[in-house]
Order: structure tokens, then C-alpha cells, then sequence
């Protein structure tokens, strides 16, 4: 299994990085976790255009979602004539609320590019991966992931405030790729986002080997994010994420 980081930006793009987006590819099967603003043009120095199998949607803040808009022009006017469908797993709203943001009508909305297939918490075979998703503390529907093929594994926060939910979701993973929005400063709103330190505690109770620091909002010298999380007093690896990286 491998993992390439295409957008690892929180809450918008900054000047290295994409917002959010994660390729896995396994067996010649591509996967996307995210599709946030500005994914698709680093997506295309890491991947074909054209060959995407599965996307998957953590939630629909635009940091995660909003480029699904451009990719469904790539798959509707190709030269040659629209591509096969994509199944795109995603909260239930996803149909109407992307196709606001792209301004089109509800019908027919994206569903010539994407087979929508809504998401919920529980395992599911996508492609060659085990795929297990659980409810994050967010203020919209939100879910992270663990993906495993070959005996291995990798969790996603996607976004989330203090969580069992994503404890239990990383237990013993190869890699935890952990949002870490925050410095750890007082007085921070909860239930939002983590800290770099909260990353660290959550990937120490898990257990988890490596800690990966994703979602760094380019208003924060991601330094000390790296930084705070060294307070935690978790043992495993811990770097931060960088577009074009690969695992």
C-alpha cells in the first residue's frame, strides 16, 4: 500500500500545499481521501488525470470536498467523451450540496461523473482496501478512516476536536495522518479541531507507530506545531506532512 500526500493544508491552501487530499494505491486500485480546493492540480504531478477508481469524502467543509466540482468537468468533457462513473463515498447531502457549489440544478446534479454511495460508520471493501470509518467530533458530519491491505494499516482524522472515537479508530496503526489545526494556546473553542500536543496524545493512546501531522493552517509556522506535539510525550516517529510525500 502507498500513501502519497497531494494536500495536507488546513482550512485553505497555502502557498506549498493544497488543502486536504490523500492517495492510496494498492494493486494498481487508486484512492482518494479528500478532494479539498486546489487538490486536483497537485493531484496530476503524482497521478493520472483520468485514473481515479474511488474517492471518499470525510465531510463537506471546501477544504475536503470542493474540487470534486473540477473533476467532474475532467470526466464529463474529456475530448474523447465523458469517462465511467466514480463511486464517491460521502455523507448523505453530498449530491445537492456539490452541486450548489458547482451551480447546476439538484437533477442531475454531478451523478454523470460520481455514483454517490453515502457514507456511514462501520468496514467496507473498496477495491483492495478495508475501509472503517467512524464519527468525529466536528461540527458537521464528519468521518475519519482506517485503511488497511497487506497487513497494514493507516488512520485519517480528517477534522475533529478530542476523540475515543479516533483513539479506537488508530489503535496499533502503521501511521496515523492526524489534523493538528491548532497551537496549544489557551482558551481554544472545542469540539473543532487539535492541537499538535492533542495529536500526539491521541496517537500515544492508540499506539500508533508513526504520527504524521496533517491539516497545518498556513497561518501557523507549522514548526511549532511539531513542537507542542514533542510535549506529549509520545515515543513513536512524528513529522509533519508535506504535499508530495509518500508512505
Amino acid at each position: 500500500m502507498r500513501l502519497t500526500i497531494i494536500g495536507c493544508a488546513g482550512s485553505f491552501p497555502g502557498p506549498d500545499s493544497p488543502a486536504s487530499c490523500y492517495l492510496f494505491e494498492a494493486e494498481g486500485f487508486s484512492m482518494l481521501l479528500d478532494l479539498g480546493n486546489g487538490a486536483l492540480g497537485a493531484l496530476q504531478r503524482h497521478h493520472g488525470l483520468y485514473d481515479v477508481d474511488a474517492i471518499c469524502l470525510s465531510h463537506l467543509h471546501a477544504d475536503h470536498c470542493l474540487d470534486l466540482c473540477s473533476y467532474h468537468v475532467v470526466r464529463t468533457y474529456t475530448p474523447q467523451g465523458p469517462l465511467d462513473r466514480v463511486p464517491v463515498y460521502a455523507p448523505a447531502d453530498a449530491p445537492r450540496r456539490l452541486a450548489a457549489a458547482y451551480g447546476m440544478p439538484e437533477e442531475p446534479g454531478l451523478e454523470k461523473a460520481f455514483d454517490f454511495r453515502t457514507l456511514g460508520e462501520g468496514t467496507r471493501r473498496i477495491g483492495p482496501f478495508e475501509v472503517t470509518t467512524a464519527r468525529m467530533n466536528h461540527p458537521v458530519e464528519t468521518y475519519g478512516f482506517r485503511v488497511s491491505h497487506g497487513g497494514r494499516s493507516i488512520a485519517y482524522s480528517a477534522d475533529t476536536g478530542e476523540s475515543e472515537a479516533l483513539v479506537r479508530l488508530a489503535r496499533g496503526a502503521d501511521v496515523l495522518l492526524c489534523e493538528a489545526s491548532f497551537l496549544d494556546v489557551p482558551n481554544l473553542p472545542t469540539d473543532l479541531h487539535l492541537t499538535g500536543r492533542q495529536a500526539a496524545e491521541h496517537a500515544a493512546e492508540a499506539g500508533a507507530k508513526t504520527l504524521v501531522l496533517t491539516h497545518l493552517v498556513p497561518w501557523f509556522d507549522p514548526r511549532d506545531i511539531l513542537r507542542d506535539a514533542r510535549t506529549a510525550g509520545y515515543e513513536g516517529r512524528i513529522e509533519l506532512a508535506r504535499s508530495g510525500a509518500t508512505y
